[in-house]
């Protein structure tokens, strides 16, 4: 089957959970023996799994500034170029990764509508170029925030259209209070296009139909990870909690850094070490001195990693006892703790969003989300042989029942046939 797959590039200077659910597709289906062609957004992808090999469309400053100065026009081919250049998108890819959508919000419009002059402009070149590459059996939109370019594709070359799911929210409820109803019923016009959503928990799809009543055709597709490749028998000698996630506030670095000194200081977890990874950009700087600043009093038990790359994650894994990223808001999937799964790693979760629903009984989920319970839960599970072993067990079980990549590329080409065939009927 030969499946495109549109997704916007991130910058890759740290761990992006929709950039890797976007990898973990694309290995899955190739290695299924599928034809998948990579077509990103904004910015270059690095990530060996995401190779693309077709042009950028929609580069990130070329789209910025078209949307702001060039609605009602046609965008100067000399502007282009010089916006499209390699220099100006390394600059471009050094400011990715924000995690607020204000002063965004233009382009983010634009993007879910699909109706301005710019827009239409860029997306022509878009269509052209899949027309002259030969019509893939489907199309598969990364996410529900580049909807508008589902309208263009379905009139334009009349293919299925698959579209994911997953923490949309974060950002368009960032955005200025004025934009945000504009953005979920400009998506919930846009919903027509699209032929089937998949959604990365059940917990998740229940939270899109709150957001977009419009979306009726959901189907709940857990991550899938191959296994093979993190699985290990061998743990850390001493006990290592590992973070894996961009280093920010919102995923609650500071929670985990405060209930680590906590632990360190009561002193029933012998050893204990802490292992954190993932990496950051620029705007997470000031907030990772004040992260080295409340871990400075047990700074010698902290291997602190600068370094991310997408094609490593497994390394991390056989490096950590169990995983926790206390996340402060309601996630559609934590991908981190499938991985962490598939190495027979547990986790320890805040009792929050999808966690009741990935986690199930291979690890702990504690409320509220502070630095005290999740002290407690981390050395309940350390020091409790037993409930570690049996979370281990777990955790593998569902590694291999519901987090791996088959299960994943059988799920998706279900749904790819199935539109497929009512196109041909």
């Amino acid at each position: 089957m030969k499946i495109l797959l549109i997704v916007p590039g991130s910058g890759e200077r740290f761990y992006c959970g929709n950039c890797f659910r976007d990898s973990l597709h694309a290995n899955a289906l190739r290695n299924a023996g599928h034809d998948v062609i990579i077509m990103p957004l904004y910015l270059p992808i690095k990530n060996r799994a995401l190779e693309a090999g077709t042009p950028l469309f929609f580069p990130a400053i070329t789209a910025y500034l078209a949307q702001k100065f060039f609605k009602k026009k046609r965008i100067p081919h000399i502007f282009k170029k010089i916006m499209n250049s390699k220099p100006i998108l390394k600059i471009a890819a050094s400011f990715a990764g924000t995690t607020s959508a204000k002063g965004m919000e233009g382009l983010t419009l634009s993007m879910i509508h699909g109706d301005e002059a710019s827009f239409n402009s860029q997306v022509s070149e878009l269509t052209e170029w899949i027309k002259n590459m030969g019509t893939p059996d489907i199309i598969h939109l990364s996410s529900t925030l580049i909807i508008g370019i589902a309208k263009a594709l379905k009139q334009q070359l009349q293919i299925p259209i698959v579209c994911s799911l997953q923490d949309e929210e974060i950002w368009v409820d960032s955005m200025k209070k004025e934009y945000i109803s504009t953005a979920w019923k400009g998506i919930g016009n846009n919903v027509k296009y699209i032929d089937s959503f998949v959604a990365s928990s059940e917990y998740y799809r229940q939270a899109a139909i709150a957001k977009v009543p419009e979306i009726k055709n959901i189907t709940v597709i857990y991550p899938g990870i191959e296994i093979e490749k993190y699985y290990s028998e061998h743990y850390p000698p001493n006990p290592v909690i590992g973070f894996f996630y961009r280093m920010n506030r919102l995923n609650g670095l500071d929670i985990l850094a405060e209930a680590f000194v906590k632990l360190k200081q009561k002193g029933t977890v012998k050893n204990l070490q802490l292992k954190i990874a993932g990496g950051y950009t620029s705007e997470d700087k000031k907030f990772l001195k004040q992260i080295k600043k409340i871990l400075s009093p047990c700074k010698d038990s902290v291997d602190w990693s600068n370094a991310y790359s997408p094609d490593d994650h497994h390394l991390f894994y056989r490096q950590i006892t169990l995983i926790c990223v206390p996340i402060t808001f309601n996630e559609a999937a934590g991908l981190y703790i499938c991985e962490a799964f598939a190495a027979g790693r547990p986790a320890v979760e805040p009792a929050t969003g999808s966690f009741n629903e990935t986690v199930e009984n291979a690890g702990i989920l504690y409320t509220p989300n502070n630095s005290q319970t999740l002290a407690e839960a981390l050395e309940k599970i350390l020091t409790d042989n037993t409930l570690m072993t049996r979370c281990k067990n777990e955790a593998l079980k569902l590694s291999r029942e519901r987090y791996n990549s088959q299960v994943l590329s059988k799920t998706l080409i279900k749904i790819y046939t199935q539109h497929g065939d009512n196109k041909n009927s």
